[in-house]
């Protein structure tokens, strides 16, 4: 396959506007185009440079008209464009920035899901980045700089060509961090002066600056129509999920009863582990079920997603966590990642001690899990997935409950030791 095919910008052919009726309501959508320059220096209107891959015509539509409202819940309506609003119709809402090539679908839904994230994390600065729709490292940290870096370092390879979103504007010296790190996408509320000049340095870098991002907060109470397309052309509606854990005394006590008996965790969570496990919370809602992932200072540890069973969500998050931590290790040290450092070792054989000791101290370290929270989009159906975080030291964990079996999970965290903290949500974070 020539690389040329994802440079190419397909024509779309569908049309300028659609309308979607839901029984007597009606909902207008427009299609958003950009006007960026060609090879030649021409500019170019077209709409998205392709869907999920070349070959496959793809539009984005932002919608302008009409509300929906069903059995009194209120769905998001028209003005409160974020990743839709990336197009020319409305340079005051959103803009995308010395774009030498047209986005394509995965660009803007990398960015959408971020958005997913950032919506329960308005009170911090705070960055997500997402590959294939899945956040790869989710930070806080007092400063932007400090939040996007530990995002990065999080998961150093699958950071590699993400979509890097924060919720704060940006500054020159988080813009600067990123230039120095290779990104598809960077979006923000508002840039400040220079940073732009800085970012635009990187060629094929889409820089969008996404004005609502700056009332992100509000997006944490909507609710929009989800339409899933089967292959049959038959289509799945339903609402959109909301997070219903904003706080962390919403997290439920871990309790059951099971043959007359009720089960109840030992210990309660500390005000440190309650807010890593509402951080941790929130970035679940982005990854795609069934999923797992560990945090720690409020920072992810690994994120595993995608997997038919708990327990080997489990493993392949702790494996995770040991690369993650390996990879970090040998970037600090020489500014490269571990299959590129083996690469010099040819050249230079003394690497060799390094690359051991790094594999070593992440082996001995179990990828820095010990003391971290466990966060799972479901519940354990049985005890053995949890069994495994808890031999590398998990602190704490927050699943829905619910399970035939949620004693066997409680019994495991109280035979822990020290115990491990359990508390439910008493709702599910399924994403398919």
């Amino acid at each position: 396959m020539a690389e040329s095919q994802y440079r190419k910008v397909l024509t779309d052919n569908f049309p300028t506007e659609i309308t979607i009726t839901v029984g007597d309501q009606s909902l207008t959508y427009r299609k958003e185009l950009y006007a960026i320059p060609d090879e030649g220096g021409n500019p170019r209107t077209e709409g998205l440079r392709y869907g999920e891959n070349p070959g496959q015509e793809a539009a984005l539509y932002r919608l302008v008209r009409g509300n929906l409202s069903i059995a009194g819940v209120e769905y998001i309506g028209p003005g409160k464009a974020l990743v839709s609003g990336l197009g020319d119709m409305d340079p005051n809402s959103s803009i995308m920035y010395g774009a030498r090539k047209h986005p394509s679908k995965t660009n803007l839904t990398d960015v959408d899901s971020a958005l997913n994230v950032l919506r329960y994390l308005s009170d911090t600065p705070a960055a997500v980045i997402v590959k294939h729709n899945t956040p790869c490292g989710a930070a806080l940290g007092p400063t932007l700089y400090d939040a996007f870096s530990k995002a990065f370092e999080a998961d150093i390879v699958a950071a590699f060509g993400g979509a890097a979103v924060v919720n704060r504007p940006l500054d020159k010296e988080t813009a600067g961090l990123m230039a120095s790190r290779y990104m598809e996408v960077v979006a923000a509320p508002e840039y400040e002066d220079g940073a732009v000049a800085i970012l635009s340095k990187k060629p094929d870098l889409r820089i969008f600056k996404i004005k609502n991002i700056g009332r992100i907060r509000e997006y944490a109470h909507e609710r929009f129509l989800d339409i899933k397309s089967l292959m049959d052309g038959g289509i799945v509606i339903q609402q959109s999920p909301l997070n219903a854990i904003l706080k962390t005394s919403d997290f439920l006590p871990a309790t059951c009863e099971f043959k007359g008996e009720t089960y109840s965790a030992k210990r309660a969570p500390t005000q440190a582990e309650l807010e890593d496990l509402l951080f941790g919370w929130a970035v679940e809602q982005a990854v795609v079920s069934n999923s797992v992932l560990f945090v720690k200072d409020k920072v992810t540890v690994s994120i595993a997603g995608g997997q038919q069973d708990r327990v080997g969500v489990v493993e392949i998050a702790a494996h995770k966590a040991r690369r993650n931590l390996k990879e970090r290790l040998c970037y600090k040290k020489h500014g490269l990642s571990f299959q590129d450092l083996e690469k010099k070792l040819a050249e230079n054989p003394g690497l060799k001690d390094d690359l051991k000791l790094f594999e070593h101290d992440s082996e001995s370290a179990k990828g820095g899990i010990p003391g971290s929270s466990l966060v799972s989009d479901a519940f354990f159906p049985f005890r053995d997935a949890l069994d495994v975080a808890i031999k590398d030291g998990i602190s704490a964990v927050v699943h829905p409950g619910g399970a035939l079996r949620d004693w066997e999970s409680i019994v495991a965290a109280n035979e822990a030791n020290p115990p491990v903290a359990m508390v439910f949500t008493n709702q599910r974070a399924f994403k398919h």
